[in-house]
């Protein structure tokens, strides 16, 4: 938790206020024509706006300057108001009326911060990344959640569809003891709904690991791009749920100082405990993923080299085989060629009468035959 000086609302003031006109001498013009029509103003981004006291809802204004008027209205009162997705000019309305600090709004209309608890003065802003498992495309989808928090006012922006804040709402609607302990039952109840939400998704995680271990032993070709998707989600998961730990942790300090209520600070500690179980198995993935992807590269390195021995010795057996087939060429070449040359029809020829010519070819053809089957027989090409 960081303590941070509130910041003028000079640049935020702008966006709810018209621009000033300077006054300049009246200049005959010739008729211009007619004005295009006004766009109609962009409509408010609230979801739910109430105010409670003693923990149960007593008005429901329509807007949030109607809050501001209801909290004026008795002690003790606590507004809720819950955005989705605001724009600059809406959230610099809301900083105007509950004094909300500069730095903080810039934060939350910009969005892609990481989570964090920061204290401005009375006013608290907590960021928190949801996450949610969608089973039809086997990924882990990513939300961001900021909260301003009062003595008398909770309000909650949000940037993607989880979590589901009615449902906290609900929750602590029908517990009207625990809401009426102020802001900080807010932010139990919302701490408490996005740790929830992460079970699912670690539950999803593990499925999806032994799913990949069965394909690194099976062979499959496309495990080596799933393991990489897989721990690049656990990587960023971990980016949301480890801060968590850190979070409690400065809210935890910080009860004796703030006269935090006795029951959120069991509350709190509870939801603590969960975060470090999240946190614990999220580590427990990376390291399986690493692990995993070693495996696979020794299992991928093995079938390699069982194929190019498959192919070494498919080469030496085809070697094997020129070889014999070379052999015979060599030995049946011999008598071939004397054939060949005894074939030649010329009455010159010499011992072409001779009568001892005939065995004589035959016996040389037979010779150098078995002469060479003996060299290669010798030399294992036969």
């Amino acid at each position: 938790m960081s303590e941070r000086r509130l910041a003028p609302l000079t640049a935020l003031s702008t966006l709810t206020r018209r621009p000033r006109v300077d006054l300049v001498p009246a200049v005959p013009r010739s008729p211009l024509p007619a004005e295009p029509p006004v766009a109609p103003p962009t409509p408010s981004r609230m979801v739910d706006n109430a105010v409670y006291s003693d923990g149960r809802r007593v008005a429901t204004p329509q807007s949030a300057e109607e809050s501001r008027e209801e909290l004026g209205l008795g002690e003790g009162r606590l507004a809720w108001l819950g955005l989705y997705r605001p724009g600059p000019g809406e959230l610099g309305s809301l900083a105007e009326l509950f004094d909300l600090p500069e730095l903080a709004v810039e934060d939350a209309i910009k969005a892609h911060q990481r989570p964090k608890f920061e204290r401005y003065g009375a006013t608290l802003f907590v960021v928190l990344k949801a996450a949610r498992y969608l089973d039809a495309s086997e990924e882990v989808e990513f939300g961001e959640l900021h909260l301003f928090l009062g003595r008398d006012f909770a309000i909650t922006v949000r940037h993607s569809e989880s979590p589901d804040l009615s449902r906290v709402r609900r929750r602590l609607e029908s517990e009207p003891a625990l809401l009426a302990k102020g802001s900080e039952a807010v932010l139990y109840a919302t701490l408490d709904a996005v740790v929830d939400g992460y079970r699912p998704v670690v539950d999803g995680l593990a499925t999806d690991i032994d799913e990949i271990e069965t394909q690194v032993f099976r062979g499959d070709p496309g495990v080596s791009r799933r393991i990489y998707e897989l721990s690049q989600e656990v990587l960023e998961f971990q980016r949301a749920a480890q801060p968590l730990t850190g979070i409690l942790a400065a809210i935890t300090a910080g009860f004796d100082k703030y006269g935090v209520d006795e029951e959120l600070r069991g509350y709190l500690r509870d939801v603590a405990d969960h975060v470090i179980q999240v946190t614990e198995r999220v580590e427990a993935f990376r390291l399986q993923l690493r692990d995993i992807l070693t495996v696979n590269a020794t299992l991928v390195g093995q079938r390699q080299n069982e194929e190019i021995r498959e192919l070494t010795e498919a080469s030496i057996a085809q070697g094997e085989e020129v070889k014999k087939i070379s052999a015979w060429a060599a030995i049946l070449f011999a008598p071939t060629l004397v054939g060949t040359v005894y074939g030649m029809n010329f009455d010159s020829m010499p011992e072409l009468h001779w009568a001892w010519g005939y065995p004589l070819a035959l016996l040389a053809m037979v010779g150098v035959s078995v002469t060479l089957y003996a060299v290669f027989k010798r030399r294992d090409w036969i």
